[in-house]
């Protein structure tokens, strides 16, 4: 493959050659900023989204086809050795979306090695090198908007996540801000990331803050009223016991306990909408609705951001505070 310095015109150039070779299918989004707690959330709708086909299953199987195992050559992008490799998301609404994955199968719901946080960090620094930025995520366990079993790092390209607003709206990526903001209704856990830390410096933080975050959830299992069962009996030795979401830039490592997937609202008139689910995306301050329902509701009502955002996790209070490590 060609230097990994080059990492951002390679994602670039792959995704123009997927889209017009029909390997991949870009759902295009209406944008509009929201925010909460004067932190800016943009949210996106794409109501042809809706309309995703479903995963496969293979033949004879009831298991849904691992698009990890053997990925698609038009969405290929490189091989990041010595475990990983690199390919395109095949139905992304924000360009440029590519995916970090595991060259030889490993569950999204255990832990990650220092290896994945070395790939996840040698892809944020490619583009830091190239005076762009980056941000990362990864969905673990049955809350979190998991929606593959094979483990992966999501990623997208700043400039990227900034197509479709208005040059008059200001939005920055959530992450970033999380260092210096506390005011959000969920409770997580962050740590300013130095240019020099070893890759086993950056798992070590990492597995402080799943320790954390287990802690929380064990706490607020206990006090919480509805019962909701967060924590699960692990099956393999390194399988996380909670669901969460991690979130990554070169400035920044970020992990949210989830205790839920998203929140059904209310429209104006009364009626139910059907629930809004997140995944990881939030913590860089995107979220995704594919009706138009959620599209109009969210937009006339800041508050239901609030309740939307305030579901999906720990409440704050009852976790004493959000946590800088």
């Amino acid at each position: 493959m060609e230097s990994l310095k080059a990492l951002p015109r390679l994602v670039r150039r792959q995704f123009k050659a997927a889209q017009e070779a029909g390997d991949l299918t870009f759902y295009a989004t209406q944008v509009s900023i929201l925010r909460c707690n004067d932190l800016p959330f943009q949210l996106r709708f794409s109501p042809t989204l809706a309309n995703k086909p479903k995963a496969k299953k293979s033949e004879g199987n009831t298991k849904p086809v691992d698009p990890f195992e053997s990925p698609q050559k038009g969405l290929f992008i490189a091989n990041l050795e010595p475990s990983h490799y690199l390919v395109l998301n095949k139905f992304p609404v924000i360009p440029n979306h590519f995916i970090l994955a595991t060259t030889t199968f490993k569950e999204q719901t255990d832990l990650l090695e220092e290896a994945d946080i070395e790939a996840a960090y040698r892809c944020l620094e490619a583009y830091r090198e190239n005076g762009e930025e980056l941000f990362g995520f990864f969905n673990s366990g049955n809350f979190s908007g998991a929606s593959q079993a094979h483990r992966h790092i999501q990623f997208l390209p700043v400039e990227s996540m900034r197509s479709g607003i208005k040059p008059s709206e200001e939005w920055s990526v959530l992450a970033d801000s999380l260092l210096k903001q506390k005011d959000l209704p969920f409770t997580y856990f962050a740590s300013e990331i130095s240019r020099d830390a070893t890759p086993g410096q950056l798992h070590e933080l990492y597995v402080k803050m799943h320790q954390q975050a287990c802690l929380a959830s064990e706490k607020y299992q206990i006090s919480s009223p509805t019962g909701t069962p967060l924590i699960s009996k692990s099956t393999r030795d390194h399988e996380s016991p909670i669901s969460y979401n991690l979130g990554f830039t070169d400035r920044v490592m970020l992990l949210c306990p989830r205790v839920s997937e998203g929140l059904e609202i209310e429209s104006a008139d009364g009626n139910k909408i059907e629930p809004i689910a997140l995944n990881g995306a939030v913590l860089g301050g995107t979220l995704l609705v594919k009706s138009e329902g959620e599209w109009q509701t969210l937009q006339n009502d800041f508050s239901k951001l609030q309740h939307v955002l305030g579901a999906i996790g720990i409440p704050p209070a009852a976790s004493s505070h959000n946590e800088h490590l």
